[in-house]
């Protein structure tokens, strides 16, 4: 008895290990394959080839297969990647049905297979193994099959001004190239290569390196250098060294050179960072991508999708198949509100300075100008900047790579005219009551301690009008504390402080005070007439100054040509008789011999306008940094209204040094 127990006890216990050997700890071909996908996805060949069946690694070399498949799926620029498994019908569950979704240079490749599927075992281990086809990763794709991608180059949308002239457009640019089966030999050789290197702005190592690359031979056109095709001066010197050529390479171009880049931006060749920020977006590591200005706002619409074909060839190069293909696609052009005489005349006026314009159309909206200075050439951006070059700029003092036409700063006395709606709005003053003002300083009272508000005009009384020509502090500091820090703050909002303006471009927001409050008398009477905290783009104080025309609303910009109406941003700011009384004062701004403007006056073209001097010091009382602002627009008919900024005017004059630039302007456009 106690035998026949053993004898079953024995073969219970086998039976309990035969399945715990076939149960369901040991992975199916389904699980498998799922592994082998992942490394798909990855396009990591070498794990892939650890899943291939023994016979499958027999009729291909792990290094052949990694090979082969890395340059197919880097030529068909192979990306994300889809698997999905289907249900089988497979009794003996050997197979594995999936569908595939392959992104690629030409569109997305779909297709299903069936992935048989092998048990063999291994270091004593059972698992199952993938019988190979290269058909399961391209479809129709057999062992001796080659891989074409033909191409179609689409071209980049360009951008024109208002009239169709054009800021960034596709053209040709001069590439430099050395052929060494043509240079000379030994020191006539090192000459001829380091004048190339010095004319170029090349290091010599550089040229050595490119002269050094695998693929060159004797009769190679080995690229050094793309340079602007209008250089013809430079082109000339190159070319005359033996064994040096040119060669037409398309290119994007700026036309505007300086006056424009910081509007326009630039392209440039994606780097691995900006690749990996457009996943599955079609870029390659040979792509070009907007990287600053209206060439990255408006990439998507600008892009070009080139057209791409991928077809299956046999051994001999007979084409068997179309795998995937896709139309090329020109980007899409896009038509500024700016006008290009405008922005030249703007940019003409502060080349030499450091400082910002805005031009816009005060009825219309239309941005006509839009500039920064320094400025900086896009073309040597496009072209291939060079390390020298690049970091000179970068360390310039005067800073050319800044945007300052999206800058915000203390606007200083061109608030004044913003205070004085506010101030008419609240009832908080009568225009034509005169203030007697005594004296150069002012504060309230003893609780203000050592600080003052200064003027530099001693009338003794001044009304509204008076204290705009003659831009008096004192008169704008009492006012803001007569409106009071509340109304003061509220009413900013309703001229879209602390919002962004509303165009596609990025602006810094407007802003009254760091938090938007006025928490002191002292900084609320500052910023009455525009200290204190309070900072302002050069834009929105355009379009602040928009309600003067319109009826007391502010207009909305426009950068790009529409059909549509003009639209108001902000309406029913002010009222239509307070719009029209400042509209009324501006005008003599510079019309009164006593005006701070009166040098921008023009015969026969009658202007309105604000100057201001904001100041930069640490202590009240000393020198410092200045900023001189003129604010402008043609009364008769508006068309044109500028705000202008130039920087360290301290001995300058301050606004003074801006008046007759912003008068050129005016004169230039009205052929006055």
């Amino acid at each position: 008895m106690f035998r026949r127990y053993t004898v079953l006890a024995v073969l219970l216990f086998s039976s309990l290990l035969l399945l715990s050997g076939c149960g369901g700890n040991q992975p199916t071909a389904q699980d498998r394959f799922k592994s082998f996908t992942k490394a798909w996805q990855k396009q990591d060949f070498s794990t892939m080839y650890q899943f291939l069946s023994s016979k499958s690694q027999k009729s291909v070399s792990k290094s052949a297969f990694v090979d082969r498949y890395e340059r197919i799926y880097s030529g068909i620029e192979a990306g994300k990647l889809n698997v999905t498994i289907r249900k089988s019908d497979d009794k003996e569950k050997k197979s594995v049905p999936f569908t595939a979704t392959l992104e690629t240079v030409a569109g997305p490749v779909r297709f299903s297979q069936k992935a048989s599927m092998t048990q063999e075992s291994r270091n004593d281990k059972e698992n199952w193994y993938l019988n190979w086809t290269p058909s399961l990763i391209l479809p129709g794709m057999t062992g001796d099959d080659k891989v074409r991608v033909h191409t179609s180059p689409a071209k980049r949308g360009e951008i024109a001004d208002r009239n169709g002239r054009p800021l960034a457009m596709n053209g040709n640019a001069a590439r430099i190239d050395i052929v060494p089966g043509q240079l000379p030999t030994g020191a006539d050789r090192e000459k001829t290569l380091n004048q190339l290197s010095k004319l170029l702005g090349v290091p010599r190592e550089q040229i050595d390196s490119a002269l050094k690359q695998s693929w060159v031979k004797a009769d190679s056109l080995v690229p050094v250098r793309t340079v602007n095709a209008s250089d013809l001066d430079l082109i000339k010197k190159a070319t005359q060294l033996p064994g040096i050529y040119k060669t037409n390479t398309a290119s994007r171009i700026y036309p505007d050179k300086q006056a424009s880049a910081h509007l326009t931006g630039y392209v440039g060749k994606i780097t691995a960072e900006l690749l990996k920020a457009h996943p599955n977006e079609g870029y390659s590591e040979n792509s070009y991508i907007g990287r600053t200005g209206l060439e990255l706002l408006f990439e998507k619409q600008l892009r070009q999708q080139d057209g791409a074909e991928i077809v299956l060839t046999d051994a001999a190069g007979n084409e068997k198949a179309t795998i995937a293909s896709k139309e090329a696609k020109d980007g899409q052009n896009i038509q500024l509100t700016i006008d290009k005489d405008v922005q030249d005349s703007l940019y003409s006026q502060l080349q030499k300075e450091s400082g910002t314009a805005t031009a816009i159309n005060p009825k219309t909206g239309d941005i006509l100008g839009l500039v920064s200075a320094p400025s900086y050439d896009p073309n040597d951006f496009v072209l291939g900047i060079s390390p020298d070059a690049y970091n000179k700029l970068q360390k310039d003092p005067k800073k050319p790579l800044l945007n300052r036409f999206t800058a915000a700063s203390a606007p200083g006395s061109t608030f004044k005219p913003f205070t004085a709606a506010v101030a008419l709005s609240h009832q908080a003053i009568d225009p034509n009551q005169s203030v007697a003002i005594s004296g150069s300083r002012w504060q309230k009272d003893k609780s203000w301690g050592d600080y003052y508000v200064t003027r530099l005009d001693h009338d003794p009384n001044v009304n509204l009008r008076e204290a705009l020509f003659r831009s008096d502090n004192i008169y704008f500091a009492q006012t803001a504390l007569k409106i009071g820090a509340k109304n003061f703050a509220a009413d900013s909002k309703k001229y879209g402080f602390g919002e962004s303006l509303p165009i596609p471009y990025a602006f810094r927001k407007s802003t009254l005070s760091g938090d938007g409050k006025l928490a002191s008398e002292t900084l609320l009477a500052n910023s009455g007439y525009g200290q204190g905290e309070v900072s302002v783009n050069p834009l929105h104080m355009s379009l602040i100054y928009s309600a003067f025309v319109n009826n007391g609303s502010l207009i909305k910009p426009r950068l790009l040509m529409s059909d549509e109406a003009p639209q108001m941003w902000k309406k029913n700011v002010m009222s239509p008789d307070t719009a029209k009384l400042i509209h009324n004062d501006l005008i003599q701004v510079i019309d009164n011999p006593a005006g701070t403007a009166r040098d921008a006056k023009i015969n026969g073209l009658p202007l309105a306008g604000k100057t201001g001097t904001p100041e930069f010091k640490q202590k009240q009382g000393e020198n410092g940094r200045e900023n001189g602002w003129f604010v402008a627009y043609n009364t008769d008919d508006p068309k044109l209204l500028i705000t202008m900024i130039v920087e360290n005017t301290q001995d300058r004059g301050g606004s003074h040094a801006v008046t007759p630039k912003v008068k050129a302007v005016f004169q230039k456009y009205f052929n006055k």
